[in-house]
């Protein structure tokens, strides 16, 4: 993974995700510290894909271009940008951090070709345990909401859904969610840690390749602590854990930029012309 945090861009950083108060000045990395920034970074800070939907490649993953554009900036980003930043953040509060990539299968049918290695997942251990858990912030409405031990077996809870990770052959890992009552599989994981330029090289496809789905259509989420909101094009999707859901169709793309800086809190700011490129992507 990348360099640690500055000091400076740590402060920043929990601060943006509201734990700063909470966590203290020197903040002991415990699995409570983890689910304590894990919890407060996805509510905070939003899964979306407007610089690839935009033609905006996103070139730089370096932790300092990742804090400048999702903390000071008050974007978002993809799994590269979200885990990176959060990489970053561990890595400065002590933790032992590995990049794991994986196939996602997600809405996925079973006899589909393979998927590209193109989603970006964390292996954290805990020092004062040497326990390993997966961290995932990255995965729109659907994100992991409490990191899970990587080694536990059967359902694991977190905040929302139950989660579970399935051994497979050579190593890899299946990420299941039980969503009503049936268990889905997300992604799969390899098991063998990634250096940062085989990040560059996924996020690099995912941001420019013509067939990927955050270059031919927006995407954003958000989990908030009652319900999980995913948008995809000009359909706003809010699942909330009472067990309710809502389909919401946006009518143009003033509203679609309506929800992105209201309910996601997008600063789209300096990005040009927002609202005619959407128009065009919408219509497209």
């Amino acid at each position: 993974m990348d360099t640690p945090m500055t000091a400076s861009e740590l402060h920043a950083y929990l601060r943006r995700i509201d734990v700063a108060d909470l966590l203290g000045a020197c903040p002991e990395p415990t699995l409570g510290t983890l689910e304590t920034v894990v919890a407060g970074h996805i509510r905070s800070i939003p899964f979306e894909t407007l610089d690839p939907a935009l033609g905006r490649p996103v070139a730089d993953l370096r932790t300092g271009a990742l804090v400048e554009k999702l903390v000071h900036r008050h974007r978002g980003g993809y799994c590269y940008e979200q885990n990176g930043l959060l990489s970053g953040a561990l890595l400065a509060l002590g933790y032992d951090v590995a990049a794991l990539t994986g196939r996602v299968v997600w809405k996925q049918p079973d006899d589909a070709p393979p998927t590209p290695r193109t989603h970006l997942a964390l292996a954290v251990a805990v020092p004062t345990t040497g326990e390993r858990y997966l961290v995932d912030v990255g995965f729109g409405a659907q994100t992991l909401s409490a990191p899970i031990r990587i080694d536990g077996e059967g359902p694991q809870p977190t905040r929302h859904e139950p989660y579970r990770l399935v051994a497979m052959p050579d190593g890899w890992r299946r990420l299941e969610a039980e969503i009503r009552g049936t268990w889905r599989p997300l992604y799969v994981l390899g098991p063998d840690a990634q250096a940062r330029i085989d990040l560059e090289v996924g996020s690099w496809y995912v941001s420019t390749h013509p067939e990927s789905a955050f270059v031919r259509g927006l995407s954003a989420g958000l989990v908030a602590d009652d319900a999980r909101w995913g948008l995809r094009g000009n359909l706003l999707r809010v699942h909330r854990r009472t067990g309710d859901s809502e389909r919401v169709v946006l009518g143009s793309a003033a509203a679609v930029i309506e929800v992105l800086t209201g309910r996601f809190g997008i600063d789209v700011t300096g990005l040009g012309d927002v609202e005619a490129r959407l128009t065009r992507l919408l219509s497209g």
